[in-house]
């Protein structure tokens, strides 16, 4: 659902960046169906619909697959004020979308955003569609609704050809099969699972002190206690070459004695660490688990 025209409660409101029809958008109704979406300009906007109480949650994109992490997130997750509460993973499934009574060999020029298009290279270049290169997905998608011009077409969701009025052309046209994204869930408050309920994802940052081999000593900690850490990326934050920022998932939780002694010894060797959220893992990330076991 995603009409706002209604009142609806704020608490039952999904923010995301975007339009309606991104693949933000699509991944709030996969994730959370029983919730209004509410799209917003910018990443600091929907952070700011969930801090104003105008949305319950909000759903921002972390990683793709493909394309790899998403420019600039992880300077804005631990400046949000906001939690990481759960995760998602949502299957990228590309559509060459145009308005009606297009046909293929009409497009000459299709818009999106430089991922999508980057992602697409093979069937673009199969037929001879130039690209070009938009803001958005979506976006795309309601300015060529409007146009009315059957040589340009837009690569976006098959949700947003539902939401805009387009046609289908081509369907699944990405060129790996694997292309998902991974999103996060985040709330004003967190919402910590039980320490026993099961598996947990624990995200945070921390900044290493600038020392000989402190990355190696920070993480030591991690290999002795057999915590798995799932993802590690360094960023410059405040324009320093000295010292990296570092964001990290890893499997267990704060509460349960390996992960706790793990956290303990990385303090030691970091001049901050702060934890952006404990929840649970998305059924996505036990099935890659199990496959790569």
């Amino acid at each position: 659902m995603s009409d706002l025209s209604r009142p609806v409660d704020p608490a039952k409101i999904i923010a995301f960046q975007g339009e309606h029809g991104a693949y933000s958008d699509l991944a709030c109704r996969m994730s959370r169906p029983e919730m209004t979406t509410m799209p917003c300009r910018t990443f600091e906007d929907a952070f700011s619909a969930v801090r104003d109480g105008k949305a319950g949650l909000a759903m921002i994109p972390i990683e793709n697959s493909v394309a790899g992490r998403v420019a600039d997130i992880h300077h804005l997750l631990p400046e949000s004020g906001l939690h990481i509460i759960g995760e998602h993973y949502q299957r990228i499934n590309h559509h060459l979308l145009a308005v009606p009574g297009t046909k293929l060999e009409d497009v000459t020029e299709v818009y999106s955003h430089v991922h999508a298009l980057n992602q697409c290279r093979d069937f673009l270049k199969e037929h001879k569609i130039t690209p070009i290169v938009a803001v958005d997905t979506a976006g795309s998608a309601k300015e060529i609704a409007k146009t009315g011009d059957t040589t340009r077409a837009v690569i976006a969701s098959e949700l947003a050809g539902e939401i805009y009025g387009l046609t289908s052309l081509a369907a699944d046209i990405e060129d790996a099969e694997h292309n998902t994204t991974r999103f996060v869930v985040m709330s004003k408050d967190a919402i910590v699972p039980h320490p026993k309920a099961g598996m947990s994802v624990t995200s945070f940052v921390f900044r290493v002190r600038n020392v000989p081999a402190a990355l190696f000593k920070a993480l030591g900690g991690f290999a002795t206690n057999g915590v798995n850490i799932t993802k590690l990326e360094s960023y410059i934050v405040d324009g320093s070459f000295i010292a990296a920022q570092f964001y990290a998932d890893c499997e267990g939780h704060p509460d349960n004695r390996n992960l706790r002694l793990a956290l303990e010894e990385l303090e030691f060797f970091t001049q901050t660490v702060k934890i952006l959220g404990v929840y649970p893992p998305h059924p996505y990330r036990l099935q890659q688990k199990i496959t790569d076991e």
